[in-house]
C-alpha cells in the first residue's frame, strides 16, 4: 500500500476511534431520569 493511500486511512480511523471514545464517555456521565412508555406500562429509571 502506498504512503499516498496510507495516511488518510490512518486518518480515518484515528477520527473513528475518538469519536466512538467520545460516545462512550458521554454515555457513562449521562445522569438525570430517564421515563420510558411503552405499552401499558411506564417505567421510569434514575441513571
Amino acid at each position: 500500500m502506498s504512503r499516498n493511500l496510507l495516511y488518510p486511512v490512518i486518518g480515518v480511523l484515528l477520527i473513528a476511534v475518538g469519536a466512538l471514545g467520545y460516545w462512550a464517555y458521554q454515555e457513562q456521565n449521562r445522569s438525570g431520569v430517564e421515563m420510558n412508555v411503552g405499552g401499558r406500562s411506564l417505567t421510569i429509571e434514575t441513571r
